[in-house]
């Protein structure tokens, strides 16, 4: 039985040999080509399978499988498959995966700065197809949940682009068009909602919309749907540009540029199980001086007038002046959630969003034994393993100082006060132990910065990571970044389990 509680692990730390010679300056950080800017994992393999994944670079994109691994054995990292852009302007810094309704075979989607889409057959190798209609450089990529052959695309064109990978679409595949007055400058980021009906999008101009994707017509589409205006839109949450933007449920998590966090937060009135809203109901730029417009605030009370609120912040601390560096949250049902986010500094961060509940619960027994004048009868409240133990002191207390702490500790449930030397707060916690704890799972302050609840570094500080990936399961989390290197985090290490064949 997997342990919910554990997070992943430094298992491998590599660097794919797959650069290409030429040393052309990149706008991402002025580094040359031998950095990954994106991985995914493949979604589509049974329960159970070994996870793929792939990885790209400006020039190259890996297919890479991960075998089966004890706690004992090292992690392997078989490479599958290397592709090679052959195009000369091609940079690529974006991937998602697809896969032939015809004959299962997987597709990975890839684009960069020639604003082209290229479709490639894993199992043959070759390029398939390339969609074409973006005006500037595509940088991310995203597969509806809810069907395999619809993609969305963001580009410096300001657009976001819904394509169809429908046979009946292979004359116009852009099937919608995601733009007029949503965005002014180049966009970073996009993400599907779990139901495939919404998209969100953000990029320099700090601005994230929410869009209503409207129905795809299982025929032949002369002419792209186009959307003028998003049902939600704010340059509020962020000061600086937003370079990645995704759904947890219906709340939203982003990123900025120089504010080291990530924030999570809801917008007011929206929930995916309401009929989606009308185009007619989106709002409109006819006043430029507002930074919020939402079509979901018609049940607003004037206790809450506001569009969207703040819920958290995830303190990701050393990303200095770097842009282009993206979270990815591992949710599935039955499955805590976890967020994971590298910096600019070789350290891989991460929370585990069940522990908040968790730890109020814990914090709320603690209290309540506190509050009983029956305390001394109670059984203890039992300390979560999970919570970090308290530091052991850098030198042995003298006599007097234990008797101290030994006699606060007694008058505990008398007294809720700390001792003099502040050496117990709650429970027989020091004061220390405590704000440690509030640092890490505290809630009650929306802005307060909430460090990881562990992580991974990597020796020598200097990589920067670019992009995170979750294996299907969860029991993998890989690391892309500066100079091709991949870092493999594992966690539930599986004892000599058969793995089920994959593609």
């Amino acid at each position: 039985m997997s342990n919910e509680w554990e997070l992943p692990r430094l298992r491998a730390s590599f660097i794919l040999q797959v650069c290409c010679q030429r040393k052309k300056k990149h706008h991402r950080g002025g580094q040359d080509c031998g950095i990954f800017f994106d991985i995914k994992f493949y979604p589509y393999n049974p329960a159970g399978a070994s996870p793929i994944f792939g990885a790209v670079s400006k020039k190259h994109v890996v297919i890479c499988r991960l075998p089966p691994a004890s706690d004992k054995d090292p992690v392997n990292c078989e490479i599958l498959l290397i592709i090679r852009d052959g195009d000369e302007d091609g940079s690529n810094h974006a991937c998602c995966w697809s896969r032939d309704p015809e004959t299962g075979h997987p597709w990975i989607l890839v684009a960069g700065d020639d604003a082209r889409i290229k479709v490639y057959d894993v199992k043959e190798g070759t390029l398939i197809k390339t969609l074409v209609g973006h005006g500037d450089g595509i940088n991310d990529l995203a597969t509806s949940p809810m069907n395999p052959l619809i993609i969305a695309s963001a580009a410096d064109d300001t657009t976001i682009r819904i394509w169809s990978l429908a046979s009946a679409h292979a004359q116009q595949p852009c099937v919608c068009l995601l733009g007029g007055e949503g965005h002014v400058w180049d966009l970073l980021s996009v993400n599907f909602h779990d139901s495939g009906r919404y998209v969100l999008s953000s990029g320099h101009d700090q601005v994230i919309n929410l869009w209503t994707v409207p129905e795809t017509s299982n025929e032949h589409v002369e002419v792209p749907a186009v959307v003028h205006y998003p049902h939600f839109s704010t340059s509020e949450v962020h000061n600086n540009l937003v370079d990645c933007v995704a759904f947890y449920g219906d709340l939203i998590l982003s990123r900025a540029c120089h504010e080291d966090s990530i924030v999570l937060w809801r917008i007011e009135g929206f929930s995916s199980d309401d009929p989606p809203p009308t185009a007619a109901q989106a709002p409109t730029t006819y006043d430029p001086s507002k930074k919020t417009r939402s079509a979901f605030g018609s049940t607003l009370s004037p206790a809450q007038p506001a569009h969207f609120t703040r819920l958290m912040t995830f303190h990701t601390a050393e990303c200095k002046t770097q842009f282009f560096l993206r979270f990815r949250m591992f949710h599935a049902p039955g499955r805590h959630p976890v967020l994971a986010f590298c910096n600019a500094k070789a350290k891989t961060m991460f929370w585990d969003l069940a522990r908040f509940t968790a730890y109020n619960e814990f914090m709320e027994g603690l209290k309540a034994r506190q509050r009983s004048k029956t305390a001394a009868a109670l059984p203890p409240v039992e300390k979560p393993a999970w919570l970090p133990a308290k530091k052991a002191p850098a030198k042995k207390p003298d006599t007097a100082t234990t008797t101290l702490r030994h006699a606060a500790a007694a008058a505990e449930t008398e007294s809720p006060s700390p001792d003099p030397e502040n050496l117990t707060s709650l429970g027989g916690f020091t004061q220390k132990t405590l704000n440690e704890w509030t640092e890490m799972y505290d809630t009650t302050n929306s802005h307060g910065l909430i460090k990881p609840h562990k992580t991974g570094s990597v020796d020598g500080g200097l990589f920067v990571g670019r992009q995170v990936g979750w294996s299907p399961e969860g029991d993998y989390c890989i690391v892309v970044g500066a100079g091709n290197r991949v870092l493999i985090f594992q966690r539930w290490g599986k004892d000599q389990k058969a793995s089920t064949p994959g593609v």
